[in-house]
């Protein structure tokens, strides 16, 4: 028995889990022994070909936990209510709250978003926990430790305050504590419609009025061991430019991290064109926006001049690739943003799906689409997006690998379901990309505490169920 990294000291009771095999970062080690004490890792030891005394076994492949980097949690209640397209060409129809199928699908994002608005106007402190509790515990099943929760919806329909002025977000901060995961909550500044335009009834709720307000608002939220508080800007459309200095210096004064949706639609790029004569990252730019500790997500339709200020900068990138694709967005410039400097972080986004394996073997896969050509990352390099990359964005950087300090967080993939049974497992890594999907998790463990076992859930006992009285509540 080796050991391949410095055990670190700790207090309290340790315990030991037994990792059949297990990512390490560059490559997959059989027989890892670790050791996890008050919620963090204290010790990796190779070598180890069976179980020590008391440990306990995991068997498949270990990775550190993923890190689902961009989330609205209500719109997963729009699953499977918002496609279009029959194939038959008859003009597509979408089952609108009361059942029926009279009304158009959304045939584009803007109308999307309009669906999107009709779930958000229903959002009370209380369905707004409900459906996130069961969304997260969904993301826990998924191999996800770590959400990113791109929250808007602060307000009362019409834009009046709960007496709690941040109820909305403690009912997400308490679903994720419920669910067993942990949460940045991205407390986000949305102020307006468009560029110099007023909110519209549906955004109201969304509004603090000015970001000085939404400021003092978020200064109230407390970090807790499970989770941490950052800021975004909605998109340039949403957030005057002269307030975006503001939500920037908001977080630079915490050191928090700041996102942005940013060009996520050719209009909204066209729209900052003509308002400012510039670009959207140009602005953010001019504005002190971009940094480190800032990550734009989807950056889907940029100039060259956008990827040299991006990755110069250092802003990171999420790539949102299902959420992307069902929404007709388009293909984002990911390998050139790498290349410039911008780290590439992975969310779910509108929850098409919640399978963090998809996104990264789909950001892949749509290159190789738009370019004809193969290899545009390494299994490993797609990983590392998942976990310590996304852990990264979120202001966890002591989450997202298998190392002495890191806290205790990983997920296990079976190696032997009808996607994954075939490889040697010293190919996890390649198997865990591009064969497995989130039905192949078995464990999820954060902290050091089981939340999935044996692909069930020990917090919210029946998921499924969850997840459907929540979602119908809003339909309702």
């Amino acid at each position: 028995m080796t050991t391949t990294e410095r055990a670190v000291t700790t207090t309290g009771r340790t315990r030991t889990y037994w990792l059949e095999h297990a990512w390490l970062g560059t490559h997959v080690e059989p027989g890892v022994a670790v050791d996890v004490a008050d919620g963090r890792i204290t010790a990796v030891r190779t070598g180890t070909p069976t179980p020590p005394p008391g440990a306990e076994p995991l068997r498949g492949l270990t990775l550190p936990g993923l890190a689902n980097a961009h989330s609205h949690a209500f719109h997963r209640a729009l699953r499977g209510t918002v496609q279009v397209g029959s194939g038959t060409g008859t003009p597509p129809q979408w089952p609108g709250p009361s059942g029926g199928g009279s009304e158009r699908a959304p045939d584009s994002f803007w109308a999307w978003r309009d669906v999107m608005y009709a779930i958000a106007d229903k959002l009370t402190p209380d369905s707004y926990f409900s459906l996130a509790r069961a969304t997260y515990a969904e993301m826990a099943l998924a191999g996800i430790t770590t959400v990113g929760e791109f929250h808007y919806v602060h307000h009362a329909p019409g834009g009046a305050r709960y007496a709690d002025p941040n109820a909305m977000g403690e009912a997400l901060i308490e679903a994720a504590a419920e669910a067993g995961v942990r949460i940045t909550l991205l407390d986000t500044c949305y102020l307006s419609a468009g560029f110099g335009e007023a909110p519209d009834h549906h955004q109201l709720r969304f509004s603090d009025g000015t970001a000085e307000a939404w400021a003092e608002r978020s200064s109230v939220l407390k970090e807790r061991d499970h989770a941490r508080i950052g800021a975004a800007i909605h998109s340039v459309r949403a957030v005057p430019a002269a307030q975006l200095a503001t939500v920037a210096a908001w977080a630079e004064e915490r050191r928090a991290p700041l996102h942005v949706h940013l060009s996520e639609q050719t209009a909204e790029n066209d729209a900052c064109l003509a308002a400012h004569g510039r670009t959207p990252t140009r602005l953010l730019a001019d504005h002190g926006v971009l940094g480190p500790r800032t990550t734009g997500v989807h950056n889907t339709h940029l100039t060259d001049e956008d990827i040299a200020l991006l990755g110069g900068s250092g802003t990171g990138t999420c790539m949102c690739p299902t959420t992307e694709r069902d929404l007709a967005d388009g293909i984002g410039p990911a390998p050139a943003l790498q290349r410039a400097g911008s780290p590439l972080s992975l969310g779910s986004d509108s929850h098409a799906v919640i399978d963090l394996f998809e996104e990264a073997r789909a950001m892949e896969l749509n290159e190789r689409l738009r370019t004809r050509t193969r290899g545009h990352w390494t299994a490993a390099a797609l990983l590392r997006a998942a976990t310590a990359d996304g852990h990264a964005a979120l202001g966890w950087d002591d989450a997202g690998s298998l190392v002495p300090g890191a806290l205790a967080d990983f997920t296990t993939v079976a190696l032997d379901s009808v996607r994954t049974a075939g490889p040697a497992p010293r190919l996890g890594a390649e198997t865990a990309v591009f064969a497995a999907s989130a039905a192949d998790v078995r464990h999820t463990v954060v902290g050091g505490r089981h939340v999935v076992r044996d692909g069930a859930h020990t917090l919210v006992p029946d998921v499924p169920r969850a997840l459907t009285a929540a979602v119908e509540a809003l339909h309702g």
